[in-house]
């Protein structure tokens, strides 16, 4: 019995040992979630209105600060998803993520865009963007009139451009960007042949002359109206030549002279004229 009473005399200690270590325990992790709190980096943003966010967003895309401007608007977006800056913010992004060098994510953006405003006065805007982005995707405007040859250009990313560039032609034939849109088409094509044509010729000097023939007959069959065209009979002619086949040499030697009389590939010479690439 004395024993037990004993037991009972210490265990107020015990309970009042247990809570110290409880309150210990409570100020430690306060402790940690302020430390937290206090290496996390300012935002000078907060609580700014949708107007301050598209306003420095502007800013920072006149001076080229296309990161900046992308947070900013991505903030607009985020905190202010109803209204026209937010319809706007989402409009733009397509064009900064793109000048930032961020194609996929530009693709992305216009996508986005045209799918939740379909009927949108400016959704034309987002179709021609689209199609930009894809006409050129790893090198912008700067290599659509620079001196690269088209047939290094990926078909892929030129197929796009061009199905872009259409459907924007016929949803909205009136549309202030369709004159371009059309000239872009119009490139795309001879580039396509392009591409086809450069692979030929590749055959050609790997002597692999029916498959040069197969592919120089493909580009003209695709693209008939294309300046590559007339590289592609000059190529037909050849590897039907190699492959000692004259009725179809002369087939093809007879449409060459006839279509391009003055053919460079005809009387042996190379030509200065600018690349027909060049349309601008």
């Amino acid at each position: 019995m004395r024993s037990l009473a004993v037991f009972r005399d210490f265990s107020p200690f015990r309970r009042t040992a247990r809570g110290i270590s409880r309150l210990a325990s409570a100020l430690l992790v306060a402790s940690l979630i302020a430390g937290c709190a206090s290496n996390e980096k300012y935002d000078e943003t907060a609580g700014w209105s949708a107007s301050k966010l598209y306003s420095e967003a502007k800013d920072a895309q006149a001076d080229g600060g296309w990161d900046k401007a992308a947070k900013l608007l991505e903030k607009l977006e985020a905190r202010y998803p109803y209204g026209r800056y937010a319809q706007q913010a989402q409009m733009e992004l397509g064009y900064i993520y793109w000048k930032g060098g961020e194609p996929g994510s530009a693709l992305a953006a216009c996508d986005r865009f045209i799918k939740l405003h379909p009927n949108h006065p400016a959704v034309d805007y987002a179709y021609y963007l689209k199609g930009l982005i894809n006409f050129n995707e790893d090198q912008g405007y700067a290599g659509y009139i620079s001196k690269q040859d088209p047939t290094e250009r990926d078909p892929k990313a030129a197929r796009e451009a061009f199905d872009t560039f259409k459907e924007l032609l016929t949803r909205f034939p009136g549309s202030k960007y369709a004159p371009d849109a059309a000239k872009r088409m119009h490139y795309l094509v001879n580039a396509l042949a392009s591409q086809e044509v450069h692979v030929a010729r590749y055959y050609m000097q790997r002597e692999a002359y029916i498959a040069a023939a197969n592919r120089a007959q493909f580009a003209i069959k695709t693209y008939p109206e294309a300046p590559a065209v007339e590289e592609a009979l000059a190529i037909m002619v050849q590897a039907y030549g190699k492959l000692e086949m004259p009725e179809l040499r002369d087939d093809a030697s007879r449409v060459l002279k006839k279509n391009f009389p003055e053919s460079r590939f005809l009387v042996g010479k190379t030509s200065n004229e600018k690349s027909w690439w060049k349309i601008w």
